[in-house]
Parts: C-alpha cells; sequence; structure tokens
C-alpha cells in the first residue's frame, strides 16, 4: 500500500467531513497508526516516534477521532494526552483481543489496522478499561517502588546468610527490617570485611524502605480517608488497604460489589483452578500486596 504523507493528508478537507477511527499500535520507541474514514477504508498509515512531543504534533493535527490503543507500558500517559488533545480513547484490554493475541501475523502495522476496525465495528469487542487519574497513578507507584526495595533487600539478605554458611558460620537470627553490620560481630575478621560493605547496602535499603512507609502513611492520612476503615480488619495494614484503594480508585464504576472480586482476577467458583490462581498471584505482584 502507498502511504500518504502526513501534511499532505492534514491539508485534505476529507478530514474534517468524516469520522474517523484510528488504531494506534504502541512500541517502547516507535508506535504505528492507522487511519479509516466512515467507510472502514484505510486512508493513512504512519510510524512515529512514542514520545509526548511527537504524538502532540501527530494527533494534535487530526480533528477529533475514536483512537484505539492496547493497555501496555506506555497506554496511561498516551491516552490521557489524546484525551487532552480532544479525541475519544478507547483502552483495549491486550488479553481479550484475540485477533492480535492469537494472530500468526504479528507485525505493528497489521495490529494497528486491527485496533481501528474492531473499534469502527464494536468497541465492546476490544473489552475496553479505564485507566486510573494521574494522582492514583504515583501514589501506587510509591508502593510498587517499596515492593522492589523489599525484594532487593531480601535477596541480599539470603546472599548474606547463604555466603556465611559456606564457611561453617551463621548469622544471628532475625527479621532482615533488623538486618545491620552489627551481625557480624561474631564473624572471623576476614569474612567480616569481605562483608560489611553487603551489610551497609542492607542497611541503606532499610532507610529507604522505612522512608516509603512513612509516605505511604502520609498518602493514606491526608488522601484516602477510607483506608482507615478497612484497617479496621483484623490483619489490614496500611499498605495493604491502600494498595486496594488504589486498584479499584472508583468503587461506582462496579454497578454490584460482587464484580469488585473479579475485577480483581477472582471468581467465584473456580478457586481450585489453574488459571484462578495464576490471576490471583499476577494480581498481587502486579499491585504489590504480597510484599511485606
Amino acid at each position: 500500500m502507498k502511504k500518504i504523507s502526513t501534511v499532505q493528508t492534514f491539508k485534505s478537507e476529507i478530514f474534517k467531513e468524516q469520522k474517523l477511527t484510528i488504531g494506534l499500535d504502541l512500541g517502547d520507541r516507535w508506535s504505528f497508526y492507522c487511519v479509516r474514514d466512515e467507510a472502514g477504508q484505510v486512508i493513512l498509515e504512519q510510524k512515529q516516534r512514542t514520545t509526548p512531543e511527537a504524538l502532540k504534533q501527530t494527533f494534535g493535527k487530526i480533528p477529533r477521532s475514536l483512537v484505539a490503543l492496547e493497555t501496555g507500558t506506555h497506554s496511561p500517559w498516551v491516552s490521557r494526552l489524546l484525551t487532552q488533545l480532544g479525541h475519544e480513547v478507547l483502552v483495549a484490554h491486550a488479553q481479550k483481543v484475540q485477533l492480535i493475541t492469537k494472530s500468526s501475523r504479528k507485525d505493528d502495522r497489521h495490529d494497528a489496522q486491527t485496533l481501528a476496525r474492531l473499534a469502527r465495528v464494536d468497541p465492546e469487542l476490544l473489552g475496553p478499561v479505564r485507566h486510573r487519574s494521574v494522582q492514583a497513578q504515583i501514589h501506587l507507584t510509591v508502593i510498587r517502588a517499596r515492593a522492589e526495595l523489599v525484594s532487593a533487600r531480601t535477596a541480599l539478605v539470603n546472599a548474606a546468610r547463604g555466603l556465611v554458611k559456606s564457611y561453617g558460620e551463621r548469622l544471628p537470627k532475625c527479621g532482615t527490617q533488623q538486618v545491620s553490620r552489627a551481625l557480624a560481630a561474631e564473624l572471623s575478621s576476614e569474612l567480616r570485611d569481605v562483608l560489611e560493605p553487603l551489610l551497609r547496602e542492607i542497611e541503606s535499603l532499610n532507610e529507604r524502605i522505612k522512608e516509603y512507609d512513612e509516605r505511604m502513611e502520609k498518602i493514606a492520612k491526608e488522601v484516602y480517608p477510607q483506608v482507615s476503615l478497612l484497617q479496621q480488619v483484623k490483619g489490614v495494614g496500611t499498605q495493604i488497604a491502600l494498595t486496594y484503594v488504589l486498584t479499584i480508585e472508583d468503587p461506582y464504576r462496579f454497578p454490584k460489589s460482587r464484580e469488585v472480586g473479579c475485577f480483581l482476577g477472582l471468581r467465584p467458583g473456580r478457586r481450585n483452578s489453574g488459571r484462578a490462581n495464576h490471576r490471583r498471584a499476577s494480581a498481587k505482584k502486579e499491585t504489590g500486596i504480597c510484599e511485606r
């Protein structure tokens, strides 16, 4: 297919006379978009950089259109940017678009064409989702960043204990948050000197994790008063309650409370199924609930 110049196309009056549907296949560095007219014909296909500046330059010149894209790393900020430019944005659930996920033709151009075609025919075929707000996303990032530090700390503590055992010695038992250079006091001087930088790094991680804990407490207290209600449940602390609130964000978007469980990957009657267990594990990993 012959590609049409972006500049020439944007000057064409046909853009102003029709309701356009655009499929946008997002890539980490480059993205591909396909524009279809009311008759479903492809009138423009282009490749561009996945940056705010490039997207503004391209989609800022296109009249209000229906833009379909898949969920992914870049979809939250891209969907917000396109909405600010006046477009109607449809974010497709990546796992529900089987024409793309199970297609033997995996390329950016074909995926963009498919997104535009499905959005034009029936948007519900894309399993549309709604991304959380900027504020909720940044607050949830605090929890996820903390979870990464906890994971790194656990790996370093396990490494330290394993290295010591190989010399026939052991570090005293304690929680990971109590690990410090003082634990190496009973070790041989040679081994203590080797492990000191490693234990010092664990001490630093403990301080950073503590800072995130304080930040979470502040966020919960100042922004999300409903967290205190969830904490009335035995065993539910600030981290789990805040993660739940940020994951749901707007409870009124669920017609029935039972739908929240399905949203989180929990399905009644399928507790023992491998798929349900996998979804629960994925949900916990994504939100950081499983981290302590």
